[in-house]
């Protein structure tokens, strides 16, 4: 269901079936950050599942809140007027609408980037970074924005899984070596797969087998 964020911020808002709440409540909360295409059908269900199959409250913010309507070239385009205090409290705000008390962050491509960002507030028990930019992209540079690299660099935020692809041009090696040293973080690298081989069965570079073991190893990570 569609939710509003204090920011104003609409947001997609999953619960899981009452026989999945122990005691109650719900084990996990997750703020989800889409990838640049925001929320729509893919991540509605996305949603749902997660919190379906694992007990998992989930809530998903718009990232280009106002511009729902844009494509993505207007969205490629505007990504540089994008503000880390923004996207990063709207994950924030995403986990206090779960209710939960452990809660993790998870994104995907773009939503990765702002996962790892989202990594270093403390705010979270886990963060998970499906192909998210570990530099921005310089056409998205912008004076609201810092590379995930330095939000974590202090080495004080949660504990990260981030899963790469060895043919992402997003993620390039010294990036994702940068990213491979600093402390509390786990790289995941599949050397045969592109950006955005995980979450959407439609694309072209969609891997069936490294997408089971990417879910794995995140479901395990979060558990």
């Amino acid at each position: 269901m569609r939710t509003t964020l204090p920011s104003g911020t609409p947001a997609e808002l999953a619960l899981p079936p009452e026989h999945l709440r122990p005691y109650g409540g719900t084990r996990l909360g997750i703020a989800l950050a889409p990838d640049i295409m925001g929320l729509r059908p893919l991540f509605d269900g996305l949603c749902e599942g997660l919190a379906r199959e694992h007990g998992w409250a989930v809530c998903a913010p718009e990232p280009f809140a106002g511009h729902e309507e844009w494509t993505l070239e207007e969205r490629m385009a505007g990504a540089r007027e994008l503000h880390d205090e923004r996207q990063v409290g709207d994950l924030v705000a995403a986990a206090d609408v779960t209710g939960c008390g452990r809660t993790a962050v998870m994104g995907f491509c773009m939503g990765g980037m702002f996962a790892l960002k989202a990594a270093a507030t403390g705010r979270f028990d886990r963060a998970v970074a499906f192909y998210g930019m570990i530099r921005v992209p310089e056409a998205w540079r912008g004076a609201g924005q810092k590379d995930p690299l330095e939000h974590l660099a202090g080495g004080s935020g949660a504990p990260v899984l981030a899963l790469v692809g060895g043919r992402d041009p997003y993620t390039p090696p010294a990036d994702v070596d940068a990213l491979r040293g600093l402390p509390g973080v786990t790289v995941v690298e599949y050397p045969e797969a592109e950006h955005g081989f995980v979450h959407d069965p439609a694309r072209p570079a969609h891997r069936a087998e490294d997408a089971v073991d990417a879910w794995q190893r995140a479901v395990e990570f979060l558990s």
